[in-house]
């Protein structure tokens, strides 16, 4: 194995990829106040973000399910990766050799398995490349790309490649580059021959799929000749780093242009995509090889941001397989906020074919929204009975129902159940309305407001404060309590904006924090070099604070509290000066409260001398507390 990765190294990683740029590859953020920004949590569900993000101080945190860090942990979580492999793949991106502490630089035969798979699809599609630019036997992948209207610069665009009809000429590239037999098996790229590793692809057009940070994990590959007798598409079978049900062909261009126009066009294939980008419609993606589905919602709702006025269109062949996978995707329309729509052109024609035939202004003109999904699913349902009969109405009613009471919007649920009624030739319109409304409550009763809810499941504004719940394996906390909501603040602000409470807050001792999350959380602060060593650097700081935390539950509310929002738009010496006073005067009082007790006691015993130094305590213990009331911080 590797050696440890320098330190210096490290935090040199930390410091050059700002976790803003790195979160934003997977997420929309927007502006959450204070210089943070916000979006929909990449490791939960959730309808509102709560997902926070400190460009400021390189964290991200979650209030609902409590995930949060800096840079580097965002893409272990997010992409499933070792420290050193985040680290690596941090420095590739930033031009950072990294040093190991021991055996020197690191060997790339010792390096990650992810990041090994990733270079190893790296490399294969640049040598995909190559091989259509190049070789005279890609004749008859470049003619096939030039048939469909996609000249040089549209494969060199998407990165389309050929792979070539013999054996192993892949495979014994990738050897030669330092790949492991088992890599390749691993990767996918190669299968088991009868003597040894062959190529998984030969004699097909080959299509780069990348995952949303833009990084190539597999393939789509395109059947070329007759003696082929495989099938038609063949893609990259599940890997460490592919599973085809977590990626869409397209995200990695499309990403950008979603997030800002709230808009996706869903295609059914790689040439579908590559005809709407090249007609304008970059927003356009496609499934690989299997059923539109929930995790694909999943990436979308994170870059439309659950916008009420985002828009997915789905266009499908006309044909019954077509109608088939729109209706599937139908299932999972009610968990986009977003409007969801179909198109299919009148001809039956896919984007690529209609480009083809009849340009780019009929693509663009396809993919405008024209029937909303479950007016389409609606119509599908009714066509397959005999409207003509009472039994016939009354059953095409009994499917239809449920999918109208399934309409989010109550308004339009009301409105489409009217249409329904027309649609099926009920004269009764309130009868088929009353229904819908009927099974509506019906289906929220038995689950539509969902399981009662758990610790990781509020959201910020479920509490008085502002704070997320606590860490599971801490006390629960009442944070509606005015002592904890100041020992909370005291802390932001110690992590957040050291220069305002440093040097007082220094000697403040951890019995100080009532609630025990906080006081270990104070201990950290402490392990760390204290607020003073905060206003010297900020980042590092912050990466000592939650270094020095004893366990994961601690570490969190480090960063949660480093990152929420102060309770204070205008956050300056004064308002320090208040929690600090605040904090510093209700222990003050609780050690008041202690000697009092003290004080009954020596008198009861008769002690004089006992007596008399707890009389004295108390008396300087009184006026401190009258001047911190009197002269505020000043005071301390």
């Amino acid at each position: 194995m590797a050696g440890r990765i320098n330190d210096e190294d490290v935090k040199a990683v930390r410091d050059a990829v700002p976790i803003d740029a790195v979160v934003s590859e997977y997420l929309q953020l927007r502006s959450a106040g204070g210089g943070n920004l916000k979006g929909l949590c990449p490791f939960h569900d959730e309808k509102s973000p709560s997902f926070q993000v400190s460009p400021s101080k390189g964290l991200f945190h979650c209030f609902g399910c409590q995930e949060g860090g800096d840079t580097i942990t965002f893409v272990m979580k997010v992409d499933h990766l070792s420290f050193s492999e985040a680290v690596e793949r941090l420095a590739g991106q930033a031009g950072i050799t990294l040093r190991y502490e021991e055996g020197g630089y690191n060997p790339s035969n010792q390096r990650g398995e992810r990041i090994r798979l990733v270079e190893a699809h790296k490399i294969a599609a640049q040598f995909y490349i190559e091989q259509l630019d190049t070789s005279p036997e890609a004749d008859a992948g470049r003619k096939f790309l030039a048939e469909r209207g996609f000249d040089q610069a549209a494969a060199e665009h998407f990165g389309v490649g050929y792979s070539p009809q013999g054996w192993d000429h892949l495979t014994r590239y990738l050897r030669g580059k330092g790949f492991t037999d088992k890599e390749l098996f691993l990767s996918g790229l190669s299968q088991e021959g009868r003597r040894g590793p062959i190529d998984r692809f030969r004699g097909r057009l080959m299509w780069p799929i990348r995952d949303i940070g833009g990084e190539v994990v597999g393939f789509g590959a395109r059947k070329l000749y007759e003696s082929d007798n495989g099938p038609k598409y063949l893609n990259t079978p599940d890997t460490p780093i592919y599973r085809k049900s977590q990626v869409l062909y397209g995200i990695d261009l499309a990403k950008k242009d979603i997030a800002k126009s709230s808009r996706a066009v869903v295609v059914e294939g790689y040439t579908d995509v590559m005809a709407c980008h090249l007609a304008g419609i970059t927003t356009a993606i496609a499934t690989c090889g299997t059923a539109f589905g929930g995790d694909h919602i999943k990436i979308l709702r994170r870059l439309l941001m659950d916008n009420g006025s985002a828009r997915v269109i789905f266009t499908f062949d006309g044909d019954a397989a077509g109608q088939k996978a729109a209706l599937r995707a139908f299932e999972d329309d009610q968990k986009f906020a977003a409007e969801t729509y179909i198109a299919i052109a009148p001809d039956g024609m896919d984007p690529c074919d209609l480009r083809l035939a009849k340009g780019d202004e009929a693509v663009a003109d396809l993919v405008e929204p024209r029937t909303p999904l479950f007016e389409f699913a609606l119509r599908q349902i009714v066509a397959r009975y005999d409207l003509e009969t009472p039994a016939g109405r009354a059953a095409a009613l009994d499917e239809a129902a449920p999918i109208v009471a399934r309409i989010k919007n109550s308004g339009a649920q009301h409105e489409v159940a009217v249409q329904l009624a027309g649609m099926l030739g009920i004269l009764d319109t309130q009868f088929v309305v009353k229904r819908v409304a009927q099974l509506a409550r019906w289906a929220r009763d038995r689950g539509g407001r969902g399981p009662a809810p758990t610790s990781a499941g509020h959201s910020p504004q479920q509490y008085g404060n502002g704070a997320g719940p606590r860490p599971s394996s801490g006390p629960a906390l009442t944070l509606r309590n005015p002592v904890f909501a100041t020992e909370r603040e005291l802390l932001k602000l110690a992590l957040q904006r050291p220069e305002l409470v440093s040097p007082a807050f220094d000697a403040y001792g951890v019995d100080e924090f009532t609630a025990p999350p906080y006081a270990a959380v104070r201990e950290a602060i402490i392990e760390a070099g204290g607020a003073e060593f905060g206003v010297q650097d900020p980042q590092e700081y912050l990466v000592r604070v939650r270094e020095a935390a004893p366990d994961d539950a601690v570490r969190a509310m480090v960063t949660e509290l480093a990152v929420e929002a102060i309770m204070r738009r205008t956050v300056d010496e004064v308002y320090a000066g208040e929690q600090l006073v605040t904090v510093r005067r209700r222990a003050v009082e609780r050690r008041v409260r202690d000697v009092q007790g003290a004080l009954a006691r020596a008198s009861a015993q008769g002690d004089p001398a006992q007596l008399a130094a707890v009389q004295n305590e108390l008396w300087v213990l009184q006026q401190y507390d009258q001047a911190l009331r009197e002269k505020g911080a000043s005071a301390l």
